[in-house]
């Protein structure tokens, strides 16, 4: 069930995949001031100085999401949870009000959302079934190709063409089902995250959001590759990979250990074909590998492809999943004080 302002939110309407809920809950007059108050945050960067360690003073530990990944953390081990890199993904938060357990996930599909909440909300519920949830959602944008020249047909039925809104439908679906108390704090998604340049191109204003597990509160973030750690492009890997496992359709990926406050990244597979398919792509310039590998070209972060090109890398110089994951056993990473994480 969703709450807003502290009170249940219906509509009248009903959407097999949560539009008109959706619709109503972007006009409500409490989450357009939340959106407003969002926007006007300075966003917080993440970053660790290679060379000299923390580039921080307060010494705050983190732990990062990445796409199709989703992590519950205890306040007691770590100060901020975030994710960046999304651009028609939707960055999810759920927060336990009563124990500040907070789960964050990285959702990309509106396949993984059902039985990904239930994995958010594991280690989340406590034992009080009246327990109240906060919840924030941020990223996605109007993605639509059409909505650009959507003169003769409403805003709504522009949005319908995305794959944000699809997402976002489904999250709020699946969250209005649900037996447990969500009370939505923010709603930074499809129309307050679009901004437009003067052609009328769509681009998200924020890409990702951290939250301080101790308060609770959620701003919006961005992450360097040093602080997207640890095991960075195996990890990416790891995510493509998943696709084409049928053990994990329809789910998120668990990376981090909640209870001992490490990371653990189950083995994956990849083929020897692999190895000829980066080839091949690495071959390809720039703009090329935008246009092949992204769902949101004109919106990617600078780094997106150099991203792609340090994964394609790897997979050329270790053609065998078994030099990476020996005897399928996981790869196992603890927090190394203050120089961030350390394989175990």
């Amino acid at each position: 069930m969703i709450f807003v302002g502290g009170v249940p939110f219906s509509t009248h309407s009903s959407s097999s995949q949560g539009g008109n809920t959706l619709v109503a809950l972007m006009e409500d007059p409490i989450l357009v001031s939340a959106s407003n108050s969002f926007k006007a945050i300075p966003e917080r960067k993440f970053s660790i100085n290679e060379e000299s360690g923390m580039e921080r003073s307060t010494k705050n530990k983190w732990v990062y999401v990445f796409q199709r990944e989703y992590a519950t953390v205890d306040p007691a081990f770590v100060d901020f949870v975030g994710t960046d890199e999304a651009t028609t993904c939707v960055g999810l938060v759920i927060r336990n009000k009563q124990n500040g357990m907070t789960s964050v996930a990285h959702m990309d599909s509106p396949h993984i959302v059902d039985m990904g909440l239930s994995q958010m909300l594991l280690h989340v519920v406590d034992h009080n079934l009246d327990a109240a949830f906060d919840v924030h959602l941020v990223g996605g944008f109007e993605d639509s190709p059409n909505f650009a020249n959507s003169s003769t047909r409403s805003e709504s039925e522009a949005q319908l063409d995305g794959h944000s809104f699809l997402l976002c439908a489904k999250i709020v679906e699946t969250l209005c089902t649900r037996p447990e108390n969500f009370h939505v704090q923010t709603l930074f998604v499809l129309g307050h995250n679009t901004r437009r340049d003067s052609e009328g191109n769509a681009y998200p204003i924020f890409n990702g959001l951290a939250v301080e597990t101790s308060t609770g509160l959620v701003t919006p973030a961005c992450f360097d590759r040093t602080s997207r750690c640890p095991d960075e492009i195996v990890r990416r890997i790891r995510v493509c990979s998943s696709y084409e496992d049928p053990s994990l359709s329809g789910k998120l990926l668990e990376t981090y250990d909640t209870q001992t406050d490490q990371f653990r990244i189950a083995s994956c597979c990849w083929s020897s074909r692999q190895k000829d398919y980066s080839l091949e792509l690495q071959s390809l310039p720039d703009s090329e590998i935008l246009l092949t590998c992204s769902s949101s070209p004109s919106a990617e972060a600078p780094d997106f492809v150099d991203n792609l090109r340090r994964q394609w890398e790897y997979l050329i110089e270790h053609p065998d999943w078994r030099e990476t994951f020996p005897s399928k056993q996981p790869r196992v990473f603890k927090r190394a004080g203050d120089e961030g994480w350390k394989r175990c």
